[in-house]
């Protein structure tokens, strides 16, 4: 049998006693091929560790094999320089990348500006050099209408991930940030909180406003009124929250509870507690959004909305890839969040 490196298609049909093009047909996921034969071919790939020419599947086929992801570049590296890194994007790409590769695809993460202008830019240069099959937009990328009216130029399917705002076009994939707004204060009024405070993400973010609505109907809801300065407004990072709550405590009589629209500005909710000697959950009960790992490792471990940030990428993803197959995927994918109780919420006293 030939070397690892002189490994050809020839060789695993050979091996598998089928002709060439029914390999091809295999590789590239295509039509046509019997379960067993697939098998036989799949077998004979594995067993002779053969790894198929990217160059020459792209030539042969029309294709990339590539699903472009972009994300926020300034927030991202900034994370990154503070040392925080980000669990939002290594959920993602957990999400992405395994399933990109189970489907014979790679997953590119690129950066790209938040500014309208120069994200519409970057992105056609990604475009015109990658040729990816697939794009995904993130927040707040998935807000940008130039970004959408782009691809549809180029004839190149995306999906909007984590967008709540309401889109005609492309694949949608999201949790309810409305619904999931009102629950946090269903939880929180269920342990007999009656002054709640929210702390809202950067308004580049549609969930941002989505998260803060639900809050403002459910506090409605349950008949409990909302007191000038209980909403105040950071950008997701854990300076702004640190900021927010200290302007939310300069009150006479403070909220006994807070909602932080991300896990880093609650974060910082539990710091300012903490440097102020109020201990949480006996004095100040903490809801967080997102669930991404460290919340159960800060102290105490936080109460949190489980956004499905994987299982988003994953069928983006998956949607994407049969969109190049040719199918009509485009539409609306809620997917359902889950609120994670922890010992960051407790009943108010007295």
């Amino acid at each position: 049998m030939a070397k690892h490196g002189a490994l050809t298609i020839e060789h695993v049909a050979k091996a598998a006693g089928v002709s060439r093009q029914t390999v091809s047909r295999v590789i590239n996921n295509g039509p046509n091929v019997k379960p067993l034969v697939r098998e036989r071919i799949l077998a004979a790939i594995d067993r002779l560790g053969y790894v198929p020419n990217q160059a020459a599947r792209r030539m042969g086929g029309g294709r990339s094999y590539l699903i472009l992801a972009i994300n926020d570049r300034p927030r991202t590296i900034e994370n990154w320089r503070a040392g925080r890194g980000n669990d939002w994007v290594d959920q993602m790409l957990h999400g992405g990348m395994l399933t990109c590769e189970a489907h014979g695809y790679h997953l590119l993460f690129e950066l790209v500006d938040v500014v309208p202008d120069r994200a519409l830019k970057q992105l056609d240069h990604a475009l015109s050099s990658l040729r990816p099959d697939g794009v995904i937009l993130t927040p707040p990328h998935s807000e940008n209408p130039l970004l959408a009216a782009l691809l549809i130029q180029r004839g190149i399917a995306f999906g909007r991930m984590g967008s709540s705002a309401r889109h005609d076009d492309g694949i949608n994939v999201f949790m309810s940030d409305h619904d999931a707004g009102a629950a946090a204060v269903r939880h929180l009024v269920a342990l007999d909180h009656r002054r709640i405070g929210f702390i809202s993400g950067s308004a580049r973010y549609a969930a941002s406003d989505a998260r803060e609505q639900g809050y403002v109907e459910a506090m409605a809801a349950a008949g409990l009124s909302i007191c000038e300065g209980d909403i105040q407004h950071g950008d997701f990072s854990f300076a702004s929250g640190a900021a927010a709550m200290e302007r939310i405590l300069r009150q006479p009589d403070p909220p006994t509870a807070i909602i932080a629209s991300n896990d880093e500005m609650a974060f910082a909710v539990l710091h300012v507690a903490a440097d102020l000697g109020m201990t949480v959950p006996t004095q100040l009960s903490v809801v967080s959004f997102d669930d991404t790992p460290g919340v159960r490792f800060s102290v105490p471990p936080l109460t949190a909305i489980r956004q499905p940030i994987s299982t988003m990428a994953e069928t983006i993803c998956i949607k994407l890839i049969r969109a190049r197959d040719g199918e009509d995927v485009t539409g609306d994918y809620v997917l359902p969040f889950d609120l994670i109780e922890r010992q960051s919420t407790a009943r108010r006293r007295g």
